[in-house]
């Protein structure tokens, strides 16, 4: 799983720095022993919107694989702080997704003032403009966050009835569509073991969609996964979610005709005229659980909210931050206090016991 993914990400990246400046590529090799491809492609997605709006302001006529460093040297704070701007007002990023992106660029701008040397043991940049920027301020304190939330994720009985509905539901009201019918009898088990699993593990999307069968532990109800940063851990999952799982896997290999080689846990039905049956991807898991959301009557459902839902319930049931923390893998503490702050009356309500097994 772990070479799958890296190398996915790796063939995106070196795609990517076709398109950007000569020293993009040497900051990026510089960062690889430290940086996940993940983070590192996010990196290079950031430059390049800054690369593009150079050019479209006319700060630079060309391409942006050919932007000169001597460029960084002359932009101003202004010109800096109307990039921001175009961030917030023309793409609508929210504060947290400017300050993420304004941390990429200064990491960028630091390694080319105080990292890089030339042949002569100058640095690349003189004058960097980005250390005079700050990060906007983000004022949403956790309970504010944790109360806009409340709102978007299973409560109560809510958590029970959306598996059940994927289980069965979704059928139940299509059953006159012939058409969907089909496909919905073709894919609910694998359904249902994916939303079983992201409420009862709280798994990353990404984390889902790279999981390969040698991955499962049976006997432990536990998957191997790589977390960010390149982090091995094996995160543990529920009863429930392994009754699924085991229920999907007893089918998959007829329903999806898949060859022995393909690992996969979950794949997608076979297609084109070889029948190629492949590794069902993010965007087609996104894609099914707002189907099974928006006919459930909850929209605002989506994968990260099923995370969201997992981790609030667990909250509620086992009051245990530090082991919450590890099982979603946050890096910080303070992301996983969020959930202390939301409101527990109604979750304790036909919610059985989560079974997590204990660390070792």
């Amino acid at each position: 799983m772990k070479n799958n993914s890296q190398s996915q990400n790796y063939k995106k990246l070196d795609s990517l720095l076709n398109e950007l400046p000569w020293f993009v590529e040497e900051y990026i090799d510089k960062k690889k022993r430290k940086l996940s491809p993940g983070t590192l492609l996010n990196y290079c997605h950031d430059f390049k919107i800054f690369f593009n709006w150079l050019v479209s302001e006319g700060f630079y006529d060309g391409e942006i694989n050919e932007i000169p460093l001597s460029l960084f040297e002359t932009l101003t704070t202004q010109q800096i702080e109307d990039f921001l701007s175009f961030l917030k007002f023309q793409l609508d990023n929210r504060e947290i997704t400017i300050n993420r992106k304004l941390s990429s660029l200064k990491s960028l701008f630091n390694y080319l003032q105080n990292v890089a040397e030339t042949e002569k043991l100058e640095p690349y940049l003189t004058r960097n403009v980005m250390a005079k920027i700050e990060f906007n301020d983000v004022s949403e304190d956790p309970e504010t966050i944790a109360n806009r939330m409340e709102g978007k994720i299973l409560i109560g009985d809510e958590y029970a009835d959306f598996r059940l509905f994927v289980a069965k539901g979704y059928g139940e009201i299509n059953k006159s569509n012939k058409r969907i019918t089909t496909f919905y009898n073709l894919n609910k088990e694998r359904d249902t073991a994916i939303v079983s699993l992201f409420l009862g593990s709280g798994l990353r999307l990404s984390e889902l969609v790279w999981l390969n069968i040698e991955d499962i532990d049976f006997n432990k109800n536990c998957v191997r996964v790589i977390r960010k940063g390149n982090k091995e851990q094996y995160v543990y999952f529920s009863e429930q979610a392994m009754a699924d799982l085991k229920a999907y896997l007893s089918v998959r290999g007829n329903k999806y005709n898949i060859p022995r080689e393909n690992k996969a846990v979950f794949v997608a039905a076979p297609m084109g005229p070889k029948g190629t049956t492949r590794r069902l991807s993010g965007r087609a898991i996104e894609k099914l659980i707002e189907k099974y959301a928006i006919a459930f009557g909850k929209p605002s459902l989506s994968v990260h909210k099923l995370r969201h839902s997992f981790a609030t319930r667990y909250h509620s049931e086992i009051n245990d931050v530090p082991k919450l923390r590890r099982q979603l893998g946050h890096s910080s503490i303070e992301t996983t206090m969020i959930y202390t702050h939301l409101k527990n009356e109604d979750l304790k309500n036909a919610i059985n016991k989560l079974n997590m097994p204990k660390e070792q």
